[in-house]
């Protein structure tokens, strides 16, 4: 099993950050909302795309996938009460030329061996296509 650590601080009452590895990030934590750092909701939704994109980079050597890019969008729907996210829908765009089944193959993939997208998949909707650019 592999185990993961981040470590986070109150900045002041407009922001926050987060540490690991040698990597640090801003966290929107203001009550007002802040335009240049993310907030929770946007955090959730970054990681379940940079799982995707991670994913892309893991099973494409498997399946000798060839493509040039990849690019994920993510729309998430909360709640209120009690606030929780309720859906995820994700579209996953790739530069490539391999054919419809093959892209389809990798978004099998991609679906069966997310840490994220699989937690995810268990607590909420979390519903998306692929296509190609």
């Amino acid at each position: 099993m592999l185990t993961y650590s981040v470590t986070a601080h109150r900045i002041d009452a407009h922001g926050s950050e987060a540490r690991c590895k040698e990597a640090q990030l801003v966290i929107d934590t203001d009550l007002a909302g802040r335009p240049d750092a993310f907030n929770p909701a946007e955090l959730f939704l970054a990681s379940i795309a940079a799982c995707i994109l991670k994913g892309i980079e893991r099973v494409a050597p498997l399946l000798q996938f060839s493509f040039e890019g990849a690019e994920v969008r993510l729309t998430g729907t909360r709640q209120d009460a009690p606030p929780k996210m309720v859906s995820v829908v994700y579209e996953i765009i790739v530069d490539t030329a391999e054919s419809d089944a093959r892209l389809e193959l990798l978004h099998k993939n991609i679906r069966k061996y997310g840490t994220i997208s699989n937690t995810v998949a268990e607590a909420t909707r979390l519903t998306g296509t692929i296509r190609r650019k």
